[in-house]
Protein backbone atom coordinates (compact mmCIF):
# COMPACT_ATOMS: atom_id res chain seq x y z
CA UNK A 1 0.00 0.00 0.00
CA UNK A 2 2.96 2.56 0.90
CA UNK A 3 4.46 2.28 -2.52
CA UNK A 4 1.29 2.64 -4.61
CA UNK A 5 0.91 5.37 -2.35
CA UNK A 6 4.28 6.44 -3.14
CA UNK A 7 3.86 5.90 -7.11
CA UNK A 8 0.46 8.45 -7.03
CA UNK A 9 2.53 11.11 -5.40
CA UNK A 10 5.24 10.81 -7.87
CA UNK A 11 2.57 10.94 -11.02
CA UNK A 12 1.03 13.85 -9.32
CA UNK A 13 4.20 15.29 -8.42
CA UNK A 14 5.33 15.25 -12.30
CA UNK A 15 1.58 16.28 -13.45
CA UNK A 16 2.62 19.70 -11.23
CA UNK A 17 6.46 19.70 -12.49
CA UNK A 18 5.39 19.71 -16.37
CA UNK A 19 1.84 21.23 -16.38
CA UNK A 20 3.21 23.44 -19.06
CA UNK A 21 5.51 21.06 -20.73
CA UNK A 22 4.95 18.20 -23.19
CA UNK A 23 5.04 14.79 -21.54
CA UNK A 24 8.07 12.46 -22.70
CA UNK A 25 8.91 8.78 -22.83
CA UNK A 26 11.71 9.90 -20.51
CA UNK A 27 9.19 11.22 -17.73
CA UNK A 28 6.94 8.37 -18.36
CA UNK A 29 10.02 6.04 -17.90
CA UNK A 30 11.08 7.45 -14.83
CA UNK A 31 7.59 7.71 -13.35
CA UNK A 32 7.36 3.65 -14.29
CA UNK A 33 10.89 2.60 -12.82
CA UNK A 34 12.07 1.22 -16.39
CA UNK A 35 13.85 1.71 -19.61
CA UNK A 36 12.89 4.47 -21.93
CA UNK A 37 13.43 1.56 -24.40
CA UNK A 38 10.91 -0.13 -22.72
CA UNK A 39 8.40 2.71 -22.74
CA UNK A 40 9.30 3.15 -26.34
CA UNK A 41 8.06 -0.82 -27.25
CA UNK A 42 4.80 -0.09 -25.02
CA UNK A 43 3.68 2.83 -26.94
CA UNK A 44 4.23 1.44 -30.44
CA UNK A 45 2.66 -2.09 -28.99
CA UNK A 46 5.61 -3.54 -29.94
CA UNK A 47 6.57 -6.86 -28.35
CA UNK A 48 8.77 -7.73 -25.50
CA UNK A 49 7.60 -6.21 -22.83
CA UNK A 50 6.20 -8.21 -20.13
CA UNK A 51 2.56 -7.73 -19.52
CA UNK A 52 2.57 -6.28 -15.87
CA UNK A 53 5.20 -4.04 -17.10
CA UNK A 54 3.25 -2.71 -20.23
CA UNK A 55 -0.14 -2.54 -18.01
CA UNK A 56 1.77 -0.52 -15.77
CA UNK A 57 3.21 1.98 -18.52
CA UNK A 58 0.19 2.39 -20.18
CA UNK A 59 -1.47 3.46 -17.21
CA UNK A 60 0.93 6.03 -16.42
CA UNK A 61 0.88 7.28 -20.05
CA UNK A 62 -2.89 8.51 -19.22
CA UNK A 63 -2.06 9.44 -15.83
CA UNK A 64 0.27 11.81 -17.54
CA UNK A 65 -1.37 12.74 -20.33
CA UNK A 66 1.24 11.07 -22.81
CA UNK A 67 0.33 12.15 -26.12
CA UNK A 68 2.56 9.47 -28.44
CA UNK A 69 1.01 10.96 -31.70
CA UNK A 70 3.15 14.40 -30.69
CA UNK A 71 6.33 12.28 -29.67
CA UNK A 72 9.57 13.65 -31.50
CA UNK A 73 11.04 11.07 -34.19
CA UNK A 74 13.75 10.36 -31.98
CA UNK A 75 11.37 9.11 -29.60
CA UNK A 76 9.47 7.14 -32.14
CA UNK A 77 12.31 5.16 -33.27
CA UNK A 78 14.40 3.01 -31.43
CA UNK A 79 18.65 2.83 -32.53
CA UNK A 80 20.66 -0.28 -32.26
CA UNK A 81 23.82 -0.40 -33.86
CA UNK A 82 25.84 -2.99 -35.78
CA UNK A 83 29.52 -2.93 -35.46
CA UNK A 84 31.93 -4.44 -38.17
CA UNK A 85 35.35 -3.65 -39.31
CA UNK A 86 35.98 -1.84 -42.48
CA UNK A 87 37.12 -4.14 -45.22
CA UNK A 88 37.73 -3.70 -49.46
CA UNK A 89 34.42 -5.69 -49.72
CA UNK A 90 31.25 -3.86 -49.45
CA UNK A 91 29.94 -5.94 -46.30
CA UNK A 92 26.67 -6.95 -47.34
CA UNK A 93 28.20 -9.32 -50.12
CA UNK A 94 31.26 -10.68 -47.32
CA UNK A 95 30.59 -13.96 -47.20
CA UNK A 96 30.98 -13.72 -43.40
CA UNK A 97 29.17 -10.43 -42.33
CA UNK A 98 26.71 -10.63 -45.05
CA UNK A 99 23.76 -12.88 -43.76
CA UNK A 100 25.00 -12.00 -39.96
CA UNK A 101 23.40 -8.53 -41.48
CA UNK A 102 20.74 -9.72 -42.37
CA UNK A 103 19.61 -11.58 -39.59
CA UNK A 104 20.01 -8.73 -37.29
CA UNK A 105 18.56 -6.21 -39.69
CA UNK A 106 15.52 -8.39 -40.05
CA UNK A 107 14.89 -9.84 -36.31
CA UNK A 108 15.61 -5.80 -35.28
CA UNK A 109 12.78 -3.92 -37.47
CA UNK A 110 10.30 -7.18 -36.35
CA UNK A 111 11.21 -5.54 -32.83
CA UNK A 112 11.08 -1.97 -34.35
CA UNK A 113 14.04 -0.95 -33.67
CA UNK A 114 16.15 0.94 -36.75
CA UNK A 115 19.50 -0.53 -37.60
CA UNK A 116 22.98 2.33 -37.23
CA UNK A 117 25.72 0.30 -39.43
CA UNK A 118 29.02 1.23 -38.16
CA UNK A 119 32.34 0.24 -40.14
CA UNK A 120 35.38 0.21 -37.67
CA UNK A 121 38.31 2.11 -39.82
CA UNK A 122 41.31 1.77 -37.18
CA UNK A 123 43.39 4.54 -39.87
CA UNK A 124 40.86 6.66 -39.65
CA UNK A 125 39.23 7.01 -36.34
CA UNK A 126 40.02 6.44 -33.16
CA UNK A 127 38.69 4.59 -30.20
CA UNK A 128 37.35 7.30 -28.63
CA UNK A 129 35.74 8.89 -31.21
CA UNK A 130 33.67 5.29 -31.56
CA UNK A 131 32.88 5.51 -28.09
CA UNK A 132 31.24 8.67 -28.36
CA UNK A 133 29.30 8.15 -31.70
CA UNK A 134 27.45 5.20 -30.66
CA UNK A 135 26.91 6.58 -26.86
CA UNK A 136 25.48 9.23 -28.50
CA UNK A 137 23.38 7.42 -30.84
CA UNK A 138 22.48 4.16 -30.04
CA UNK A 139 20.54 2.13 -26.94
CA UNK A 140 22.37 -0.79 -27.76
CA UNK A 141 25.53 -2.38 -29.79
CA UNK A 142 26.66 -5.47 -31.44
CA UNK A 143 29.96 -6.38 -32.11
CA UNK A 144 30.33 -8.41 -35.00
CA UNK A 145 33.66 -10.63 -35.35
CA UNK A 146 36.61 -8.68 -33.49
CA UNK A 147 40.01 -8.42 -36.07
CA UNK A 148 40.71 -4.70 -36.10
CA UNK A 149 37.81 -4.36 -33.15
CA UNK A 150 40.23 -5.26 -30.76
CA UNK A 151 39.89 -6.12 -26.81
CA UNK A 152 40.45 -2.77 -26.06
CA UNK A 153 37.55 -1.54 -28.09
CA UNK A 154 35.37 -3.68 -26.55
CA UNK A 155 36.37 -2.83 -23.01
CA UNK A 156 35.92 0.83 -23.94
CA UNK A 157 32.20 0.38 -25.02
CA UNK A 158 31.46 -1.36 -22.12
CA UNK A 159 32.15 1.46 -20.53
CA UNK A 160 29.47 3.51 -21.96
CA UNK A 161 26.89 1.62 -20.08
CA UNK A 162 24.63 0.72 -23.00
CA UNK A 163 23.61 -2.89 -23.43
CA UNK A 164 26.12 -4.75 -25.29
CA UNK A 165 26.31 -8.50 -27.51
CA UNK A 166 29.30 -9.51 -29.20
CA UNK A 167 29.19 -12.32 -32.23
CA UNK A 168 32.32 -14.56 -32.91
CA UNK A 169 34.12 -12.88 -30.34
CA UNK A 170 34.88 -12.94 -26.23
CA UNK A 171 37.08 -11.04 -24.10
CA UNK A 172 38.31 -13.61 -21.14
CA UNK A 173 37.92 -11.53 -18.57
CA UNK A 174 35.01 -9.85 -19.21
CA UNK A 175 31.35 -11.48 -18.89
CA UNK A 176 29.42 -9.88 -21.65
CA UNK A 177 27.03 -12.08 -23.10
CA UNK A 178 27.80 -13.36 -26.94
CA UNK A 179 26.65 -15.54 -29.78
CA UNK A 180 29.95 -17.75 -30.98
CA UNK A 181 29.87 -20.53 -33.89
CA UNK A 182 31.20 -24.02 -32.70
CA UNK A 183 34.14 -22.95 -34.56
CA UNK A 184 36.64 -25.13 -32.68
CA UNK A 185 34.46 -28.08 -33.23
CA UNK A 186 33.74 -27.11 -36.73
CA UNK A 187 37.81 -27.28 -37.52
CA UNK A 188 37.80 -30.49 -36.16
CA UNK A 189 35.02 -31.97 -37.92
CA UNK A 190 36.38 -30.87 -40.95
CA UNK A 191 40.00 -32.28 -40.64
CA UNK A 192 38.82 -35.74 -39.12
CA UNK A 193 36.31 -36.13 -41.80
CA UNK A 194 39.50 -35.76 -44.14
CA UNK A 195 41.15 -38.41 -41.24
CA UNK A 196 38.46 -40.65 -42.14
CA UNK A 197 38.79 -40.90 -45.95
CA UNK A 198 42.13 -41.90 -45.29
CA UNK A 199 44.62 -38.81 -45.66
CA UNK A 200 47.62 -38.54 -43.71
CA UNK A 201 49.59 -35.72 -45.61
CA UNK A 202 47.05 -32.90 -44.76
CA UNK A 203 47.78 -29.03 -45.01
CA UNK A 204 46.03 -26.53 -43.07
CA UNK A 205 45.34 -23.34 -44.97
CA UNK A 206 45.13 -20.82 -41.33
CA UNK A 207 43.64 -17.56 -40.78
CA UNK A 208 44.56 -14.29 -39.39
CA UNK A 209 45.62 -14.90 -35.76
CA UNK A 210 43.33 -11.27 -35.09
CA UNK A 211 40.20 -13.57 -35.59
CA UNK A 212 39.62 -15.37 -32.33
CA UNK A 213 36.84 -17.57 -34.53
CA UNK A 214 39.23 -18.41 -37.40
CA UNK A 215 42.06 -19.03 -33.55
CA UNK A 216 39.87 -21.53 -32.80
CA UNK A 217 39.28 -23.60 -36.13
CA UNK A 218 42.46 -23.98 -35.98
CA UNK A 219 43.47 -25.24 -32.68
CA UNK A 220 40.26 -27.93 -33.72
CA UNK A 221 41.99 -28.87 -36.91
CA UNK A 222 45.36 -29.18 -34.49
CA UNK A 223 43.49 -30.95 -32.32
CA UNK A 224 41.96 -33.92 -34.70
CA UNK A 225 45.46 -34.07 -36.13
CA UNK A 226 47.53 -34.52 -33.16
CA UNK A 227 44.36 -37.70 -32.03
CA UNK A 228 45.47 -39.08 -34.89
CA UNK A 229 48.75 -39.49 -33.95
CA UNK A 230 49.43 -37.14 -37.05
CA UNK A 231 51.96 -33.79 -37.72
CA UNK A 232 51.25 -31.05 -39.82
CA UNK A 233 54.65 -29.85 -41.08
CA UNK A 234 55.55 -26.33 -40.74
CA UNK A 235 55.41 -25.71 -44.62
CA UNK A 236 52.31 -27.03 -44.59
CA UNK A 237 51.08 -24.50 -42.15
CA UNK A 238 51.57 -21.33 -43.73
CA UNK A 239 50.79 -17.69 -42.57
CA UNK A 240 48.31 -16.13 -45.05
CA UNK A 241 49.57 -12.89 -46.93
CA UNK A 242 49.11 -10.15 -44.50
CA UNK A 243 46.75 -7.71 -46.69
CA UNK A 244 45.94 -9.84 -49.74
CA UNK A 245 42.36 -10.16 -50.80
CA UNK A 246 43.46 -13.76 -52.04
CA UNK A 247 45.06 -15.28 -49.00
CA UNK A 248 43.70 -18.73 -50.05
CA UNK A 249 45.06 -18.31 -53.18
CA UNK A 250 48.55 -17.41 -52.41
CA UNK A 251 48.99 -20.13 -49.31
CA UNK A 252 47.66 -22.39 -51.94
CA UNK A 253 50.08 -21.45 -54.44
CA UNK A 254 53.03 -21.34 -51.84
CA UNK A 255 52.56 -25.39 -51.02
CA UNK A 256 51.95 -26.62 -54.48
CA UNK A 257 55.92 -24.95 -54.89
CA UNK A 258 57.09 -27.78 -52.47
CA UNK A 259 58.87 -31.31 -53.72
CA UNK A 260 55.87 -33.44 -52.18
CA UNK A 261 52.38 -32.19 -52.03
CA UNK A 262 49.81 -33.08 -48.97
CA UNK A 263 47.06 -35.41 -50.39
CA UNK A 264 44.16 -32.96 -48.53
CA UNK A 265 43.92 -29.92 -47.41
CA UNK A 266 41.70 -28.16 -44.84
CA UNK A 267 40.88 -24.44 -45.78
CA UNK A 268 39.77 -22.32 -41.99
CA UNK A 269 37.38 -20.58 -44.41
CA UNK A 270 35.17 -20.98 -47.54
CA UNK A 271 36.69 -17.90 -48.94
CA UNK A 272 40.21 -18.99 -48.11
CA UNK A 273 38.63 -22.45 -49.85
CA UNK A 274 37.84 -20.90 -53.10
CA UNK A 275 41.55 -19.19 -53.42
CA UNK A 276 43.23 -22.38 -53.08
CA UNK A 277 40.64 -24.04 -55.53
CA UNK A 278 41.40 -21.83 -57.66
CA UNK A 279 45.36 -22.47 -57.17
CA UNK A 280 45.23 -26.09 -57.20
CA UNK A 281 42.74 -25.59 -60.59
CA UNK A 282 45.50 -23.33 -62.12
CA UNK A 283 48.20 -25.85 -61.40
CA UNK A 284 47.00 -28.35 -63.57
CA UNK A 285 45.67 -30.33 -60.47
CA UNK A 286 42.00 -32.32 -60.22
CA UNK A 287 39.79 -31.81 -57.14
CA UNK A 288 39.80 -34.52 -55.51
CA UNK A 289 41.45 -36.84 -56.97
CA UNK A 290 45.11 -35.05 -57.17
CA UNK A 291 44.30 -33.01 -54.05
CA UNK A 292 40.92 -33.42 -51.55
CA UNK A 293 39.80 -30.06 -49.85
CA UNK A 294 37.31 -29.56 -46.67
CA UNK A 295 36.46 -25.81 -45.34
CA UNK A 296 34.46 -24.09 -42.83
CA UNK A 297 31.38 -22.16 -42.97
CA UNK A 298 28.72 -23.30 -46.20
CA UNK A 299 28.22 -19.93 -47.86
CA UNK A 300 25.64 -19.70 -50.47
CA UNK A 301 28.85 -20.15 -53.30
CA UNK A 302 29.80 -23.47 -51.60
CA UNK A 303 26.95 -25.76 -53.06
CA UNK A 304 27.80 -24.38 -56.50
CA UNK A 305 31.59 -24.30 -56.71
CA UNK A 306 33.02 -26.74 -58.88
CA UNK A 307 33.67 -29.14 -57.49
CA UNK A 308 30.84 -28.21 -55.02
CA UNK A 309 32.80 -27.60 -51.29
CA UNK A 310 32.91 -30.16 -48.41
CA UNK A 311 32.63 -27.57 -45.84
CA UNK A 312 31.14 -27.29 -41.98
CA UNK A 313 28.05 -25.00 -41.68
CA UNK A 314 28.40 -21.68 -39.71
CA UNK A 315 24.85 -20.64 -38.68
CA UNK A 316 25.97 -17.19 -39.46
CA UNK A 317 22.27 -15.81 -40.10
CA UNK A 318 20.92 -17.26 -37.00
CA UNK A 319 23.79 -15.39 -35.23
CA UNK A 320 22.52 -12.28 -36.34
CA UNK A 321 19.05 -12.98 -35.10
CA UNK A 322 20.13 -14.39 -31.54
CA UNK A 323 21.98 -11.06 -30.95
CA UNK A 324 19.59 -8.93 -31.34
CA UNK A 325 17.24 -10.79 -29.64
CA UNK A 326 19.62 -11.04 -26.76
CA UNK A 327 20.03 -7.28 -26.65
CA UNK A 328 16.55 -6.73 -26.76
CA UNK A 329 16.07 -8.41 -23.50
CA UNK A 330 18.87 -6.06 -22.20
CA UNK A 331 17.50 -2.69 -23.39
CA UNK A 332 14.17 -3.65 -22.03
CA UNK A 333 15.49 -4.19 -18.68
CA UNK A 334 14.50 -8.04 -18.56
CA UNK A 335 16.22 -10.71 -16.89
CA UNK A 336 19.79 -11.64 -18.58
CA UNK A 337 22.59 -13.55 -17.64
CA UNK A 338 25.92 -13.21 -19.41
CA UNK A 339 25.88 -16.17 -21.32
CA UNK A 340 28.17 -17.18 -23.63
CA UNK A 341 26.02 -19.09 -26.47
CA UNK A 342 27.52 -21.50 -29.12
CA UNK A 343 26.04 -22.74 -31.85
CA UNK A 344 25.99 -26.24 -33.27
CA UNK A 345 27.25 -26.61 -36.75
CA UNK A 346 27.12 -29.11 -39.58
CA UNK A 347 28.97 -31.27 -41.90
CA UNK A 348 28.25 -31.05 -44.90
CA UNK A 349 29.29 -33.99 -47.56
CA UNK A 350 30.00 -32.83 -51.12
CA UNK A 351 32.49 -33.59 -54.34
CA UNK A 352 35.17 -31.74 -53.15
CA UNK A 353 36.74 -34.75 -51.01
CA UNK A 354 35.89 -37.41 -53.32
CA UNK A 355 34.22 -39.93 -50.45
CA UNK A 356 31.53 -40.15 -48.26
CA UNK A 357 32.75 -40.47 -44.84
CA UNK A 358 33.67 -43.87 -43.69
CA UNK A 359 30.80 -45.94 -41.66
CA UNK A 360 33.25 -48.42 -40.65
Amino acid sequence: MASVRAHQLKVVGLKINMAKQRISMRDIAHAAQVSISAVSLVARDKPGVALETRERVQRIMVELGYNNGSATNDEKAMVVALLIERSSMPVILDVFYGDIIRGFQSEAQRLGYQVLLHMFDREAESMESVRSSLAGEAQGVVVANDGDITTELIVQLELIGVPLVLIESYVPGHQLPCILGDNFMAGYAATNHLIGLGHRSIAVLRGPRKYSSLTDRLRGCMAAIAEADLTVPHELLPYPVAGHPKKGYMQMHEILQLPHRPTAVVAISDKTAFGAMEAIKEAGLHIPNDIAIASIDDVQESAYARPSLTTVRIPRLEMGMLAMQKLHRLITNDTELPVKSVLYGDLIVRDSCGALPSTG
